[in-house]
C-alpha cells in the first residue's frame, strides 16, 4: 500500500512527531506509514486522514496485487 501522507503532511506544514501527536500515536508509526510497511487500522486511517484534511480513499493508494 502506498500513502500520500507525507505529501499532506508538507501541505499542512506538520512534522512527524506532531501529526503522531494528533492522532494518537508514536512518531515512529508514522515513520512506517509513509514508508507503506505498516497497515493502519480503520480507525487509525480515519484519524490521520482527518487530521490531514482528507479522505482515507485519497491518503491510502491501495494496490489491488496484495
Amino acid at each position: 500500500m502506498k500513502t500520500r501522507i507525507k505529501e499532506f503532511r508538507a501541505k499542512y506544514n506538520l512534522t512527524q512527531e506532531e501529526l503522531a501527536k494528533k492522532v494518537g500515536v508514536r512518531r515512529e508509526t508514522i515513520v512506517f506509514l509513509e514508508k507503506g510497511k505498516y497497515n493502519p487500522s480503520l480507525k487509525l486511517a480515519y484519524k490521520v486522514a482527518k487530521a490531514l484534511k482528507t479522505t482515507i480513499e485519497e491518503l491510502f493508494i491501495f494496490n489491488e496485487d496484495n
